[in-house]
């Protein structure tokens, strides 16, 4: 590659990311967003069942293991299944700054095959904020965080409101999340949508 997209470079004056006061703790398991959502649900019989924490910062890690469903070649995780594991990562940020965003670019660099059984270890920051737009990156390394590297990715996500959703998504899954008479899981279901 000859170099990162422009887009992905926060402008002159973008700011440090602010960690919100109400964010999990650092070490909390963060759960899933959204029972369905196939990085994180566990209403996804083949999902990825992504299990992020916060971290120090405005910081997650998370981990996943590539099941037999995962895979492109034979043995080998497709390379859709771990750029969505990254994007379901750096999504996850967003609960640390209590924002609504969206992916609105991902770039990913797969730098070494990843076998079907592996445990994928995701760490993933955001690096500035400027307006709606939050600048992020990530890694994924195999077998822990001192594994080697097995894909990287920059990212920008877009603060929106949750009009977003109810405008966009499907009526039948929209009214029943926002039916949900728990009041966390009704709110959370919006909250980091790649």
């Amino acid at each position: 590659m000859s170099g990162r997209n422009t887009a992905l470079t926060p402008p002159a004056d973008a700011t440090a990311p602010v960690r919100h006061p109400d964010a999990p703790a650092p070490g909390e398991l963060l759960g899933a967003h959204y029972e369905h959502c196939f990085g994180c649900g566990d209403g996804q019989p083949h999902g990825l069942h992504l299990a992020a924490r916060a971290g120090e910062g405005v910081r997650v890690t998370a981990e996943f293991t590539v099941k037999a469903a995962h895979q492109g070649a034979p043995g080998l995780a497709h390379g859709g299944v771990l750029a969505t594991a990254l994007d379901e990562t750096l999504g996850s940020l967003n609960w640390l700054l209590r924002v609504i965003a969206v992916t609105g670019r991902l770039e990913t660099d797969f730098v070494r095959p990843v076998p079907v059984d592996t445990v994928l270890y995701l760490e993933a920051e955001v690096t500035a904020v400027a307006g709606r737009k939050i600048y992020s990156r990530a890694v994924g390394r195999i077998g822990g965080p001192r594994g080697p590297v097995a894909l990287r990715a920059d990212a920008l996500f877009i603060e929106v409101k949750v009009d977003h959703f109810i405008d966009n998504g499907r009526p039948e899954e929209i009214r029943a999340a926002m039916a949900d008479p728990d009041q966390v899981r009704r709110a959370r279901a919006f909250e980091v949508n790649p």
